[in-house]
């Protein structure tokens, strides 16, 4: 597990755990694409797809897209030429049938799961950094009431966009994401710690990304 881009990496945490900041660093890092099912849904949204629709729907009230849909598009992904050699999976697998989905697949390759690293936050925590997000709706460029407030109130730095909270990014919505994630998604931990796989990390804000991404690559020895 020492080569670059040699790495089959899956990266686990609740919705707000830092999640799309550590991958971005860790695929620059080991040279592979992050396969993120988000991504691939806000695409799918934006271009007004059946499939972005029905996802919108379900992400919209904080729930998981069904199991069948997610399956079909991350295996589909991670099938790429692009993925041969090492992939980043974020966003998946959610469930343990997922996982199941996955394993069996790979398997299939004559390919498996390196390592699974999990960014452990305080719930609280997760509540704070969703709930104050914004964004500007010309550029997209984000931006955090606290942490990384614009120079002025509701307008971009980059562009003078207005700023807006999406629309799953209020406390209520964002408190059901956690249950969720919390009923259906935490039981993985148990399942790759079974299989000696599960790679805990402390990613608090006390932490920071430097500090967080520091811990993440020596778990993986990169």
């Amino acid at each position: 597990m020492t080569e670059r881009g040699s790495r089959n990496i899956i990266l686990l945490g609740a919705p707000g755990s830092g999640k799309g900041t550590q991958a971005a660093r860790l695929t620059e890092r080991l040279g592979v694409p992050a396969v993120s099912t988000g991504d691939i849904f806000r695409a799918n949204i934006a271009e007004g797809t059946a499939l972005g629709k029905e996802a919108k729907g379900y992400m919209d009230r904080g729930e998981l897209v069904p199991d069948a849909v997610v399956i079909a598009i991350a295996l589909d992904r991670i099938d790429a030429n692009d993925c041969r050699n090492g992939f980043l999976l974020d966003g998946f697998p959610r469930t343990t049938e997922q996982a199941d989905a996955l394993d069996r697949h790979l398997a299939a390759a004559g390919r498996g799961i390196d390592g699974v690293l999990l960014l452990d936050v305080p719930t609280e925590e997760l509540v704070r950094r969703i709930s104050g997000r914004r964004v500007c709706r010309s550029c997209g460029a984000s931006y955090h009431v606290t942490d990384i407030p614009p120079a002025r109130a509701g307008l971009c730095d980059a562009c003078d966009g207005a700023l807006y909270a999406r629309d799953d990014d209020n406390e209520e919505t964002v408190r059901n994401r956690i249950e969720v994630y919390n009923v259906n998604t935490a039981p993985l931990t148990a399942y790759y710690e079974e299989r000696k796989l599960l790679l805990r990390i402390a990613a608090s804000g006390a932490s920071g990304p430097d500090a967080v991404f520091a811990d993440i690559l020596k778990a993986l020895r990169a």
